[in-house]
């Protein structure tokens, strides 16, 4: 076999090898390294280039040693799991650089950063003012996991004392010009019910490059063509008029009967109501 051609089979061969190992490992290998992992990686990498180009070498003593440094780290996330004292030892532990709003200097010397690498890592995460900060650690994986004070903290319908309803995932239900009936069925919809949503906002179809339905059951779109304009989904701004229109009626009704006990009726069905469209109106506005 020509040198060349040996060259590629074996390029070819131990790029699956390691593509299967990596999987085999979990998704972990690629998105949090440990020390441990990332010198693992980088020796089973130079494995395989050298028993790509040395022609030399007995691809069966490569892939010997690549399944030998590939063992290990699934060995030690077994015990990892078994053991804490051993996961702090090989995948490490959190570095605490801000706590109670001030900076220690001791831990931040121990990782070797420097002030201005801290104050980069809090610029990622938008905060430009030490103060602001409650408690920052630096995690083993290398990211900066950061805790904002109280009061710099965005609100939540939590701190409003708002009970809002839970947001369920958005399903997809057209996707390059085509329905897709797997979604609709998981949201209780069909093909006539997107059509007829469709038909609302003057478009096709076939016109429609992506469509999903939010939580509300609104259908939005995207189009194929982006100079078009399309109108925002008016479900929930018509319930919302429509329910101050009922209470406004009801009011109406309640001024305009002498029946004490209907007069009665009304009011307090209007102040019900009024109550409800309080609740419900800084999700209906949306």
């Amino acid at each position: 076999m020509p040198d060349w051609l040996n060259i590629v089979v074996r390029s070819l061969l131990f790029l699956a090898i390691l593509f299967l190992i990596t999987k085999w490992l979990g998704k972990k290998q690629i998105s949090q390294l440990s020390f441990f992992e990332y010198v693992n990686g980088i020796t089973i990498g130079s494995i395989g280039a050298e028993v790509v180009t040395g022609i030399e070498q007995k691809i069966s003593l490569g892939v010997l040693a690549i399944v030998t440094f590939a063992t290990v780290p699934f060995l030690a996330g077994f015990l990892s799991l078994k053991s804490k004292p051993f996961r702090n030892f090989v995948e490490g532990k959190g570095s605490v650089f801000i706590k109670d709003g001030k900076i220690m200097e001791e831990n931040l010397k121990k990782e070797r950063y420097t002030t201005d690498e801290l104050l980069e890592l809090l610029r990622r995460k938008d905060v430009f003012q030490v103060s602001d900060v409650e408690f920052a650690v630096l995690e083993p994986t290398g990211d900066l996991s950061v805790l904002l004070k109280k009061e710099n903290q965005p609100l939540t319908a939590k701190d409003l004392n708002l009970h809002v309803a839970p947001i369920n995932e958005p399903q997809t239900v057209i996707m390059d010009g085509k329905i897709l009936d797997e979604p609709l069925s998981t949201i209780g919809r069909n093909r006539s019910w997107v059509k007829t949503e469709l038909e609302k906002q003057g478009v096709t179809v076939e016109n429609v490059f992506l469509g999903q339905v939010d939580s509300y059951g609104q259908l939005t779109i995207d189009l194929y063509d982006d100079l078009l304009q399309v109108p925002s989904p008016t479900e929930k701004p018509l319930i919302l008029a429509t329910m101050k229109k009922c209470q406004a009626d009801l009011e109406l009704f309640a001024l305009g009967t002498e029946n004490n006990e209907a007069k009665e009726m009304y009011s307090k069905n209007s102040e019900k109501l009024q109550k409800a469209i309080d609740q419900v109106e800084h999700i209906l506005r949306n």
